[in-house]
């Protein structure tokens, strides 16, 4: 197509050439915590996105680099305080910057089903669902923290120590009991050290060797057009 023909194509449909500024993408994020073992709702809330270290890890994804991919689920607790009254007092998400983490860091585990690392790909994994004739995709990322973990072995424990037995703490400033989640891309430099995707504060919940937890984590990728919402 020569350069006259290139303009009248410009004057007669100027949408094939000028980009659509009323599109665009929207990721949100929802956590649900269950005792998968009576039922019990422990958390039900929806979680912040960092949205830098989230387009940068669309753009590696979508051109096939192999990094930034979700891979790791990271447990902390330093999201809360508790007052002497037993107030309980949230910080807000940590997703300012490129370099943002959990405020106390003290276990991760490996949900990427195709990884040579995860030990337990059948409860510790990741779904990609799509309705189609809808605009948005789920991806469903499932953990389940089993009666012995964490335990002074596992490879993820960053606090070198193991659980309480029994879930009747206290004071809720146990090692392993958690009041923020977050979930870590892949990076070469080695495993934990990837970047924050997503991070989410909530009431401290005792992770002990009585007791099973399940995480079930939706990020949902949304198309948005005319500056509406569909879905």
């Amino acid at each position: 197509m020569n350069q006259d023909n290139d303009q009248a194509v410009a004057e007669q449909h100027p949408e094939l050439v000028k980009p659509d500024d009323s599109t665009g993408t929207y990721i949100r994020g929802h956590i649900k915590i269950t005792d998968p073992e009576t039922g019990e709702v422990l958390v039900d809330k929806a979680n912040a996105i960092h949205y830098e270290n989230m387009s940068e890890a669309i753009a590696y994804s979508l051109a096939n680099k192999g990094r930034n991919f979700i891979y790791e689920m990271h447990f902390g607790n330093g999201g809360t305080t508790v007052d002497p009254t037993g107030v309980i007092n949230y910080l807000p998400s940590n997703t300012k910057t490129q370099n943002s983490d959990l405020y106390n860091p003290a276990f991760y585990k490996n949900i990427d089903n195709t990884s040579a690392d995860n030990a337990d790909p059948a409860r510790n994994k990741m779904e990609v669902r799509h309705v189609p004739g809808t605009v948005y995709s789920d991806i469903l990322v499932t953990c389940l923290l089993d009666y012995g973990e964490p335990n002074l072995y596992s490879p993820g424990n960053l606090l070198g120590e193991t659980q309480a037995a029994f879930d009747n703490s206290q004071t809720l400033d146990g090692g392993f009991v958690f009041d923020e989640l977050g979930l870590k891309g892949f990076t070469e430099a080695g495993n934990g050290l990837g970047k924050l995707l997503t991070h989410v504060v909530f009431h401290p919940v005792q992770k002990s060797s009585n007791r099973l937890i399940q995480i079930e984590y939706t990020v949902r990728f949304q198309a948005i057009t005319n500056l509406t919402s569909a879905g």
